[in-house]
């Protein structure tokens, strides 16, 4: 950046990202933008991406199932916020938040709201399947955890949120089928194009304790395809809420 004579804003405008994503990448070695990215700051720079970012190209020979793990982590608060936000940013065509409550989502990203209506003003499809906050895998889950900020009133949070942003094309809402409440509450799994970002739920663990893995999809029969089949079922099976009402409308 120095050889070229650019500052983080100054490159952060070239890729068309943030001055804080921009400055993320030089402070966090382990992070590894998408790869339209890493080609846009190439160029910027006159340099390789590949000298940029060498752990790309490293990870871009992985051989076998491991291809398409970018990174795990040992718990879900170990996360970053801002890959959330990256992931959820970067989003063009699909946005599925499959978590049980998806409570935590509009505590990391303040200003969630507002993101979800842009992209789907933009054309961007958000689907959101949750627990039936009166179901009883819920009820279990509640004595399971026993906390103040129950499992039904993280749900009900959630439907709070997405009731301001009224019945917009492209927003859909669903509570998962009673038969599925007991696969649903012990997998979460959170898509953003070809990104994922999956919670496997351990035994009496919150979510924040249970282990992500960050997954990309790299073809058919994968880590990530294998994923988006379970949550794309548990969502065809689900009844349909009205996200201006909270309610069930069928």
């Amino acid at each position: 950046m120095s050889d070229a004579g650019l500052s983080s804003r100054q490159l952060a405008m070239r890729v068309g990202v943030s001055g804080k994503t921009v400055e993320r990448w030089i402070s966090d070695e382990d992070l590894i933008p998408h790869a339209r990215n890493r080609e846009d700051a190439s160029q910027a720079l006159g340099v390789d991406a590949a000298m940029l970012w060498p752990k790309a190209v490293r990870n871009s020979i992985k051989l076998g199932a491991d291809r398409e793990i970018i990174r795990s982590y040992p718990y879900r608060s170990a996360c970053p916020s801002s890959v959330w936000g990256d992931l959820i940013g970067d989003a063009r065509s699909e946005l599925y938040l499959s978590g049980y409550t998806n409570y935590f989502l509009w505590l990391e990203q303040p200003q969630l709201v507002e993101t979800l209506r842009r992209k789907i003003e933009t054309g961007v499809r958000v689907r959101v399947l949750l627990g039936d906050p009166d179901g009883e895998v819920t009820r279990q889950r509640e004595a399971i955890e026993s906390v103040a900020l129950t499992v039904s009133i993280r749900i009900r949070i959630t439907l709070e949120h997405l009731a301001k942003l009224g019945a917009l094309e492209g927003l859909e809402a669903r509570f998962s089928a009673p038969q599925d409440a007991m696969n649903h509450v012990s997998l979460s799994v959170f898509r953003f194009d070809d990104d994922a970002l999956v919670t496997p739920h351990l035994a009496r663990l919150a979510g924040h304790d249970s282990p992500l893995l960050h997954l990309r999809r790299t073809g058919p029969g994968g880590m990530f395809s294998r994923f988006s089949e379970h949550a794309e079922e548990l969502w065809e099976r689900g009844a349909k809420i009205s996200p201006a009402s909270t309610s069930i409308s069928s």
